[in-house]
């Protein structure tokens, strides 16, 4: 039976990097953004369709269109994520099912707690940086603006909270290799010294 880390970080706070020290230690990472990309491209297209016709683009789904969307309506988001979510579910248990015989397997799921997955995870893993670094990353991204930055932070857990409610915390702020040697203290913990 696999130990199920979640992994979650607000946006910039290098979540992703984190992930990719967990795959090159040899942990499998199921990544909560592949699955959704993956499920826009098929299972997902009749459900946006129905939901937000304007959104789906020579067979799949235009994430910035839907983004776009979403944005200017909470209501159209909340549909989306009751129809999308259960198909995430089965594309996370089809990968714990391949796994099921490792002994740590990683779920990096940026909404982490705002989706209640803190409840079925064996524990989680928050990657945490200054605001200062957060906000410096976050802005020196392709088509990242302030107004989407913040809009992005208000719909997240705040940063403090989630360090709070986790059983792991890397601070990234302190250098990648740092964050790297700490993927690699949790790993030989939590994997039983393999």
């Amino acid at each position: 039976m696999s130990y199920i880390l979640g992994l979650t970080g607000s946006i910039g706070m290098g979540k992703s990097t984190t992930a990719r020290f967990f795959q090159a230690a040899g942990v499998p990472v199921w990544d909560a953004d592949a699955a959704v990309h993956r499920l826009y491209e098929g299972d997902a297209v009749p459900v946006i369709a129905r939901l937000a016709p304007f959104a789906v683009v020579d067979g799949a789904v235009d994430r910035g269109r839907l983004r776009d969307a979403v944005l200017k309506d909470s209501a159209l988001l909340k549909q989306v994520e009751n129809a999308v979510h259960p198909l995430v579910a089965q594309d996370r248990q089809a990968f714990l099912d391949q796994h099921a015989d490792a002994p740590l397997v990683v779920c990096d799921i940026p909404l982490l707690y705002e989706t209640g997955a803190d409840e079925w995870l064996d524990g989680v893993l928050v990657v945490t940086a200054s605001p200062e670094v957060q906000r410096q990353r976050v802005l020196e991204r392709e088509n990242m603006s302030e107004e989407v930055f913040n809009d992005i932070l208000s719909k997240q857990t705040p940063d403090a909270e989630k360090r709070r409610r986790a059983d792991f915390i890397i601070d990234t702020g302190h250098g990648m290799e740092h964050a790297g040697a700490e993927v690699l203290a949790i790993v030989d913990h939590l994997s039983g010294g393999r």
